[in-house]
């Protein structure tokens, strides 16, 4: 948190909140917890995260301290982290937790729905994500702000560049290409619009071309690991002047994928003819994936090269898989012989990148990627050595928001 801002009655009440739970969770000095510490109320690692997050930023928005903001900003990253914090009060019904997420909306949505800074024609499906919010807001407190800003960004998709065969540009200064990323930014956000809103079958063809198409331009037939993005022009440095294809399997782009089949297949009706074969792509992509499960029950940052000098086991893209595999398991789109690959996953995010402060009990979740893409400025070349000099954080919500999913899912199925 940026300690110049002034706080506010709501940022006060979470850090009280907080320091009352952790007081009451956790051990206040590394001696080990007497048999009557232990009786205490035991928070799951999904709260204790949570409340660590909430303590360590108890502005949402500045959570990403690395970025240095100094005011709120609408983004995906945001809009991944606080739906986590929104099923925490949807299981829980603690408060705080809806409280941290509105409180992140309200700051960014104004008394006409408008979104802060949000330009339409800028077509960043990135700017999709943060619409998921919105939904459950909407649903509980009536406020026809949530309407108006859910609706804009479902014009946006209206109108936005496609490649030849009907996929979304990843944004409009990335023409002609699809990224794995952009199904969980913009198909699954039209999915849940088109299911509360009751939009005809054509928009879930649509909806379902797009995660048809991207499948079938990027998995490798070799291993069945779909690359990070397609460039239909063939024309940039990172692509392939062949296959348009980009040369590497990076866990998190696979990661956002697959989150975007499980919570798409959430919405596709029942009946739709594509429903199928979008159950038949997760399986193939969860099917390609187990044999590069590390034995720590994580993956690598650049997936299928875990032995290369430089690589290492990622927190991100391993806790989507072990979300997006434990709610396949729950919803029964995935074989219960797939549930011990995100039992292994999350035991080893627990195991091996979860620290917990011995005097304070705060709880990090570190070798998180902060950041990855293609092309931009200063370029980025998608080479091995770029994938893994990005650089790692510690508690990015990039990594915080799905270990929070996963963890909910895992607790459903015990």
């Amino acid at each position: 948190m940026n300690r110049l801002h002034p706080i506010n009655i709501h940022t006060l009440a979470v850090q009280l909140l907080t320091l009352f739970a952790l007081a009451l969770a956790l051990p206040v000095n590394a001696a080990a917890p007497s048999e009557s510490e232990e009786r205490r109320v035991e928070l799951s690692w999904p709260e204790r995260i949570a409340i660590s997050t909430m303590q360590r930023s108890p502005e949402a928005w500045a959570m990403r301290e690395h970025k240095n903001l100094s005011q709120p900003e609408w983004g995906y990253t945001y809009g991944l982290i606080l739906m986590a914090f929104e099923r925490l009060y949807q299981r829980t019904g603690k408060p705080e937790y809806l409280d941290y997420a509105k409180t992140y909306v309200d700051q960014l949505i104004d008394v006409d729905g408008q979104i802060k800074d949000y330009i339409l024609w800028e077509y960043n499906i990135d700017s999709i994500n943060a619409g998921k919010l919105l939904f459950f807001l909407y649903q509980k407190f009536d406020d026809e702000r949530y309407l108006k800003a859910m609706r804009t960004l479902r014009e946006q998709l209206r109108w936005h560049p496609r490649t030849h065969a009907g996929g979304f540009w990843h944004k409009r200064i990335y023409p002609w290409q699809i990224w794995l990323d952009g199904l969980y930014m913009g198909a699954t956000y039209w999915a849940q619009y088109a299911a509360r809103f009751d939009e005809p079958l054509a928009s879930f063809d649509d909806i379902a071309n797009q995660f048809k198409l991207i499948e079938r331009k990027t998995r490798d037939a070799k291993t069945g690991l779909l690359y990070h993005a397609w460039d239909e022009s063939k024309k940039q440095h990172w692509a392939d002047p062949k296959t348009g294809l980009s040369p590497h399997f990076w866990s998190r782009a696979m990661g956002w994928y697959a989150m975007a089949l499980v919570d798409t297949l959430e919405y596709m009706p029942r009946a739709h003819p594509d429903r199928d074969e979008l159950i038949a792509i997760f399986n193939r992509l969860v099917t390609a994936l187990q044999p590069y499960q590390d034995s720590t029950g994580l993956w690598y940052q650049v997936v299928d090269q875990g032995q290369r000098e430089g690589n290492y086991l990622e927190a991100s893209g391993s806790a989507m898989f072990a979300y997006s595999i434990a709610r396949g398991v729950k919803r029964g789109y995935l074989g219960q012989d797939f549930l011990p690959m995100a039992e292994r996953a999350y035991q080893g995010l627990v195991d091996n990148l979860v620290k917990v402060d011995a005097d304070d009990g705060e709880v990090h979740l570190t070798n998180i990627c902060g950041s990855a893409g293609l092309g931009g400025d200063p370029y980025r070349p998608g080479t091995y050595e770029y994938y893994i000099s990005e650089p790692r954080r510690d508690n990015d919500p990039h990594g915080v928001g799905p270990f929070i999913l996963a963890g909910l899912e895992l607790e459903e199925l015990e």
